[in-house]
C-alpha cells in the first residue's frame, strides 16, 4: 500500500486534491464540469509526460472518457 511519501506510478489511484489555477480557463462547460466532479475522487494516473505532468484518466457522469495533464503536486495516492 503507498504511503503519503510515496510517488504514485502509472496505474495507480490517484486524489485530485485540487484544481490548478487555469486548468479550466477557456473549457467547455461540460469538460469544466466533468474536472470539477473528480477532485477529491480517485482516478487513474495513466503515465508521467516528459515534463513531469501527470497524466490522469477519468470518465465523466455521461461515460465520456477525459485526459488531463497537471503537475503531480496537484495529486497524491489513494
Amino acid at each position: 500500500m503507498a504511503t503519503k511519501s510515496q510517488k504514485p506510478k502509472p496505474g495507480d489511484k490517484v486524489l485530485l486534491t485540487e484544481l490548478p489555477p487555469g486548468l479550466l480557463d477557456n473549457l467547455p462547460v461540460e469538460d469544466q464540469r466533468a474536472i470539477s466532479e473528480i477532485v477529491g475522487k480517485p482516478i487513474l494516473l495513466v503515465d508521467f509526460e516528459d515534463d513531469g505532468r501527470a497524466e490522469l484518466e477519468f470518465v465523466d457522469s455521461e461515460g465520456v472518457i477525459h485526459f488531463i495533464y497537471i503537475n503531480p503536486e496537484f495529486i497524491k495516492p489513494v
